[in-house]
């Protein structure tokens, strides 16, 4: 975890530095990143061989890999998969943060993945960060590095998944993240809704929500259970088509079962 907060503000530190990333740009470096992830996964030798510098270095908690010994091994891994597939769905990276100069690039994105090997989807997550450089006109990966997250850093990706889902009425997020015996109390009118009376509501609800920004996070972890409080901005236009501009402070209470963190309960208060 410390390793990740250091490269965290590493790349928050690099956004003023790299003020030259223009849209073109970060588009263009994240589907370089997709394409490498695919020849990863099928085993693309030459599109590699291409695509890693030289002098390219892998970085994780052993000894440095070259850019020889990380072919061979995405190689005889891809070979593998295809003799034994693997019971693990990875899903698309997401997330993504890029910063770059004319010659130089730091592309960081978050990595889930789904295990169904117990009967039930359990998803982990990782948080992979790819230095390049331009060399003859095109990106070549210099150095990738990535690490798992902790517990508490998978709650805070769920409080923003949660924001996107809220936003988009994305009544699915809510039934496979929601725990079956969950509470949500609201922050407006007190009410309390079971987690199928929270879905029923969204559904019926005709707010149109134009942004949902946290802000002063803060995970709390011990065993099976965890607190995230924060604070919740939130604007848009609600039924009767006036606008809205608040803010509340909220308290997330979530609990891991089968090895995946539900919603336990949620409760907010509106910050006058």
């Amino acid at each position: 975890m410390k390793r990740m907060l250091a490269v965290a503000l590493l790349v928050a530190a690099s956004r003023t530095a790299y003020a030259e990333c223009s849209a073109a740009d970060k588009a263009a470096l994240e589907a370089f990143d997709k394409a490498w992830s695919d020849a990863t996964a099928a085993g693309d030798r030459a599109w590699l061989q291409n695509s890693y510098s030289e002098h390219f270095a892998s970085l994780g908690f052993g000894p440095a890999t070259t850019k020889a010994l990380t072919i061979d091994n995405v190689m005889k891994t891809a070979e593998r998969n295809k003799a034994n597939p693997s019971s693990v769905n990875r899903i698309p990276a997401d997330d993504y943060i890029i910063v770059c100069t004319p010659i130089s690039a730091i592309i960081t994105h978050r990595n889930t993945a789904m295990s169904s090997a117990t009967g039930k989807e359990v998803p982990s997550y990782s948080r992979t960060v790819h230095v390049l450089e331009k060399n003859g006109g095109r990106w070549q990966a210099v150095s990738t590095t990535g690490n798992s997250l902790s517990d508490a850093g998978v709650l805070l990706y769920m409080e923003r998944d949660w924001n996107d889902a809220g936003k988009r009425k994305d009544t699915g997020w809510y039934d496979r993240n929601y725990a079956d015996d969950a509470t949500d109390v609201s922050s407006r009118t007190g009410k309390v809704n079971t987690k199928a009376e929270e879905i029923a509501s969204m559904k019926d609800d005709k707010t149109t929500y134009e942004s949902l920004e946290l802000s002063d996070l803060n995970a709390r972890v011990d065993g099976n259970v965890g607190i995230v409080t924060g604070i919740n901005h939130v604007k848009g236009v609600d039924a009767q088509g006036k606008p809205f501009d608040r803010r509340s402070r909220f308290t997330d209470t979530f609990i891991k079962r089968d090895g995946r963190w539900l919603v336990w309960a949620t409760q907010g208060t509106i910050i006058p």
